[in-house]
């Protein structure tokens, strides 16, 4: 075989069964060697190469394997970069195979010649290596899989395109040759016994404690369980985390920090003990202030302890390991006034979000799209978001229930996520039903162009049901509230309106089903709908973009700003008229139609 037919050959012999990307000159052989793969390597063509990174980056969330995505040189490697990134900041492992220009034409200034190594150099920085003879290949592979998934990051391996027809061959028995193997080493799984009683001291005496578990705890749902009942704890949840525990559980308070729940900041507030598991949660002032509780940490990578809070004991481990073996440990603590006032600030908070949800607006209030669709959640339906308001919506207003997953850009939160990860998500499980949530800024920046990728891959799915609904306000609402909010600004027209676009309408275009509704009478029905089709469905929800994302605590400073912002804001009786409704909905239910 060829380079580009061995490199194929070997992702497979690591398991690697699908590779997301877009064709090109510079990877000329990698894609006629796919053609040759054929079924034993699952090729999904992306309309972008952003997107085949992003769908990488999905596919290792979702399925804990390694994402694997490809491009050519120049400007197809340059696209992967955001989604990339995307992976990196999420700490999951993804492998880029790029192409390069013929070896004999770097340096001369050649059409599409990039110094890829210094452009991967950042968001591959663990490896990124070039081939430069077919002896070579066998570990730059290897080691590319192998990094990426030991140290849950993002590898590249640069072909140019003259060495991808080239013979494979193995390297020689020779002084300066290597020879490397398929499979992944075991790291480390939990802490010694020393620093497991020592962390179990610091939470027996815990009287008020609080919990935190985000993406690494993911695959730790009982131990979790466990632990917090044990400790008698409530427990929050990084949005990243979203799917640890389901949120019919009284004590737990749901998300985190901008986009969180007022029962989460209470919990951090008032504790006086801090146990935080597979989290790197970035915003310190909605923790505990430093000195006020106790902490332990548990995450698998040591770099990211105290990274947040000074925490007292650090737990080097994965999560549903080390809380298996920290249990035992722990004492149980008898029920508690502290259990009692979570559990009833929780149900509070629910009742205070459907409130909320049903308060009227022009014509949708976008919280009620989301409330509508919780009780109809298809048991182990996956959910995709996107960056803006709808993330705010997803993290309060959703509740996950045990075998659901559900993921987003996190440490990124780049707009355009929400439509890659559905492909990926129906691309590994297509059987299970695939929800994504956007809004028009981002449909608009590349949702479109995955539909056609939807459109093109769809009929092979054993259940065909994957709905995008569009929240359509033709406002960047989530920048607007934050000029508002943080700059004390009005609505700046020029930069925050999008056109209008019936999405729709551009469903049925491409063969799929599209649904609008204006009506928040008939979101329940136009959710049972695009739940039956037969399809996959844009719901297009027309929303309105002064409905305020409410933070769970409202600052001096940011009351002061949005006090300032009314002098300048051109939609300023909406945003009013809104906002008082949103404040009351908590303090008077049942007014919500006012």
């Amino acid at each position: 075989m060829n380079v580009s037919e061995y490199i194929w050959h070997r992702v497979q012999a690591w398991g690697l069964y699908r590779v997301y990307g877009y064709p090109g000159d510079g990877v000329g052989g990698l894609d006629v060697a796919l053609e040759k793969a054929g079924d034993t390597l699952q090729y999904v063509q992306v309309r972008h190469e952003e997107m085949a990174a992003f769908m990488a980056s999905a596919h290792a969330k979702f399925t804990g394997q390694v994402g694997l995505c490809y491009a050519t040189s120049g400007p197809g490697a340059i696209h992967l970069l955001n989604g990339l990134y995307d992976a990196k900041m999420d700490h999951v492992p993804v492998v880029a195979i790029v192409g390069q220009q013929a070896r004999s034409s770097l340096g001369a200034h050649y059409q599409q010649e990039v110094d890829l190594p210094a452009l991967f150099k950042d968001v591959a920085g663990e490896f990124v290596m070039t081939a430069s003879v077919p002896a070579q290949v066998r570990h730059l592979v290897d080691r590319a899989i192998r990094i990426a998934a030991s140290r849950r990051t993002v590898t590249c391996v640069i072909v140019p395109n003259d060495v991808q027809e080239l013979d494979y061959e193995d390297p020689p028995m020779a002084h300066g040759a290597t020879h490397t193997g398929v499979g992944h080493a075991r790291s480390a799984q939990v802490p010694d016994e020393a620093a497991l009683r020592e962390a179990a001291a610091v939470l027996n005496q815990g009287t008020r404690v609080a919990m935190l578990v985000g993406a690494g705890a993911l695959g730790a749902t009982d131990e979790v369980i466990a632990v917090a009942d044990r400790l008698q704890a409530g427990v929050a949840k990084a949005l990243l985390g979203k799917a640890v525990l389901p949120d019919d559980l009284p004590w737990v308070t749901g998300s985190l920090g901008l986009l969180g729940t007022e029962p989460s900041w209470t919990l951090m507030q008032e504790c006086d003990t801090l146990l935080m598991v597979g989290s790197s949660f970035p915003y310190s002032e909605f923790l505990p202030k430093p000195g006020r509780a106790r902490g332990v940490q548990v995450d698998i990578d040591g770099t990211l302890l105290s990274l947040r809070y000074p925490m007292e004991v650090n737990l080097v481990g994965d999560s549903g390991a080390t809380l298996r073996a920290l249990l035992p440990l722990l004492e149980h603590k008898p029920a508690s006034s502290w259990r009692e006032g979570i559990e009833r600030q929780v149900g509070q908070w629910w009742q205070k979000l459907e409130a909320r949800a049903m308060a009227s607006a022009d014509p949708i209030n976008p919280q009620r799209v989301f409330w509508e669709l919780s009780p109809r959640l298809p048991d182990n339906c996956i959910l995709t978001g996107d960056a803006g308001t709808v993330a705010n919506w997803y993290a309060r207003d959703i509740r996950m229930r045990r075998g659901m997953m559900g993921s987003l850009s996190g440490s990124l939160a780049s707009l355009g996520s929400a439509t890659p990860y559905a492909v990926a998500a129906k691309m590994a499980f297509p059987d299970r039903v695939v929800i994504a949530f956007i809004g028009d800024g981002a449909m608009q920046m590349n949702g479109l162009n995955v539909m056609i990728t939807i459109a093109k891959y769809w009929r092979r799915w054993a259940d065909p049901r994957l709905v995008v609904m569009v929240l359509r306000n033709r406002d960047l609402s989530q920048v607007t509230w934050e000029e508002r909010v943080q700059i004390g600004a009005g609505k700046t027209e020029s930069t925050q309106r999008v056109p209008d676009f019936r999405y729709d309408a551009y469903a049925r275009l491409l063969g799929l089903e599209g649904i609008s509704v204006d009506d928040p009478e008939r979101i329940g029905a136009a959710w049972d709908a695009a739940l039956a089709a037969d399809r996959p469905v844009i719901l297009d929800c027309v929303t309105d973009p002064n409905v305020p994302p409410l933070p769970p605590h409202i600052s001096a400073e940011e009351a002061k700003n949005f006090m300032a912002m009314t002098t300048g804001e051109p939609e300023l009786g909406s945003v009013v008229r809104n906002t008082v409704k949103q404040l009351l909905a908590g303090i008077l239910p049942g007014r919500h139609e006012q």
